[in-house]
């Protein structure tokens, strides 16, 4: 199936690593000219090399950190004009509400919900006045699947998710479509680096976190994500805003 993305400009968040790197190459893949942000320069170069060797597109990268929001307004500058958004930067601990402390707390929603929230905002008005554009928000499962060891996340997801639901309700009307996808477990260092920590906390044993995966329902690849998220982007999909794709192996329906 042809998405013709080919010439449209997207940035991508989080693109230095893990779900982020596999849709800054998918997209790359589909023609699209990448701005990739993420905190670390070193990762992103890597990824923007991968994406050179494959593809003749245009790669920029712009390393900042979004839970400054001081920085959004650098990162729009530099990337330049945006067809397609992919909120997908943040690191949300694992714990109980005992667990987390409130900067802890503030830190990880400074990234990851006001981080979205904030370029959403900045693009959006941008997107209205060019004519219409596309914005994907990697979310998570969690954020219908609430888990008490892993409540910060569950709660900011599901804000997110609200939130995307919300402003995609009324966007289409105005040429732009705001979706969200919500991953299931998916083979990524900071997807075990967590599970690591949820072991820790079940078993007293982080080396066990294997045990916490379901063997009946193998967990996903960055890949089968960043595939959705460029359907998704496309005008192959063009009738939907305002609705979260959950691509779980269907754990979630278990």
């Amino acid at each position: 199936m042809e998405l013709e993305l080919t010439g449209r400009r997207a940035l991508i968040t989080g693109a230095s690593r893990g779900i982020g790197a596999a849709i800054s190459v998918c997209l790359a893949r589909e023609g699209c000219d990448v701005t990739l942000v993420s905190r670390t320069r070193a990762d992103l170069d890597a990824v923007a090399t991968e994406i050179s060797d494959i593809s003749n597109v245009a790669v920029s990268i712009v390393d900042a950190d979004l839970s400054v929001s001081e920085n959004i307004d650098r990162v729009l500058v530099e990337a330049g004009h945006v067809d397609i958004l992919i909120n997908n930067a943040g690191a949300i601990p694992s714990g109980s509400i005992e667990d987390i402390d409130e900067p802890s707390w503030r830190e990880a929603w400074d990234l990851k919900v006001f981080g979205y929230i904030n370029l959403m905002r900045r693009v959006f008005k941008t997107m209205e006045n060019q004519g219409g554009g596309v914005i994907v928000n990697v979310i998570g499962v969690a954020g219908e699947r609430p888990n008490s060891n892993y409540v910060v996340g569950g709660a900011g997801n599901a804000a997110l998710m609200a939130v995307t639901r919300a402003l995609g309700a009324r966007s289409i009307a105005k040429g732009i479509r705001v979706v969200g996808i919500n991953p299931g477990l998916i083979v990524t260092d900071r997807m075990e680096a967590l599970l690591r920590s949820q072991a820790e906390n079940r078993f007293g044993d982080g080396e066990r976190w294997g045990e916490l995966i379901d063997q009946r329902l193998p967990p996903g690849k960055p890949e089968h994500i960043a595939d959705m998220v460029a359907f998704l982007a496309s005008d192959r999909s063009a009738n939907t805003s305002g609705t979260i794709v959950t691509v779980d192996g269907g754990s979630s329906a278990r």
